[in-house]
């Protein structure tokens, strides 16, 4: 009920809004929370995207995570054992992509312009670390999107924007539990004619807090002292059960 109340103000807040700045924007938008909170007993979340434009028009959605490093390794079988024998660095890849849209991509534009603004899994752009051959950096690539989505933080399905009357629309950001940290970026484009005819970016912060976020800066600021502690802890757990447990 809260959440469907939220949207319903949300709306009238963008129509108002949309109505004010209509010669100035064809587009409005705005998410439910910029701020998503990780703590130890984090599930996920859905996030309420909605917003207004001025007109008719499809609606298209990207959310995309802080970009970082990457590493491909393939491996092989050897003497019986699968060892990892090949690697491949990615460099600005996302940690998080998920696109969805009112129609499917290919009846909104062509693949030039997809490819212009990353819309899309096939149109992200991945700069290889190192020089090698197209088939070899194509094979690595596919390889990392497959990764990506096995765990969950590249979305392989379109998403749906609906539009809940002619001028207004709403979508729903899942965003999973092993969702990476950072600042994300909520891309909304307004596409007519086949065209961007409006676009409006969105911050979107993703951060541990409490005990899980202390724990986790103490072991990146400090990691040996961390490691040496981990170590004491366990011996003292085997200790204590040794204790606990024993037979008289």
């Amino acid at each position: 009920m809260m959440r469907r109340l939220g949207f319903a103000i949300g709306c009238v807040c963008c129509l108002w809004q949309a109505g004010g700045e209509a010669r100035a924007q064809a587009l409005v938008a705005d998410l439910s929370r910029h701020l998503v909170a990780v703590t130890t007993g984090f599930v996920g979340t859905d996030l309420l995207l909605f917003g207004a434009t001025d007109g008719e028009g499809d609606v298209v959605v990207v959310v995309r995570g802080p970009d970082q490093r990457d590493i491909v390794r393939r491996k092989e079988r050897v003497a019986g054992i699968w060892v990892n024998r090949q690697e491949f660095p990615f460099s600005e890849i996302p940690a998080f992509y998920s696109v969805a849209s009112s129609r499917p991509l290919r009846d909104i534009a062509d693949p030039p312009l997809l490819a212009r603004h990353e819309i899309g899994l096939n149109h992200l752009r991945f700069n290889p670390g190192e020089v090698a051959p197209a088939a070899v950096t194509a094979s690595f690539r596919d390889a990392l999107i497959r990764n990506k989505q096995r765990l969950g933080v590249f979305h392989d399905r379109l998403g749906k924007v609906r539009f809940v009357a002619p001028r207004l629309f709403r979508t729903d950001v899942h965003l999973p539990s092993n969702v990476p940290t950072g600042t994300y970026t909520v891309t909304v484009y307004l596409i007519r004619d086949g065209e961007v005819r409006s676009a409006q970016t969105t911050p979107l912060v993703v951060s541990k807090i409490g005990i899980g976020a202390r724990v986790f800066e103490f072991a990146h600021r400090h990691a040996a002292i961390y490691g040496v502690l981990a170590i004491l802890m366990a011996l003292f757990a085997g200790w204590l059960a040794g204790v606990v447990f024993r037979k008289p």
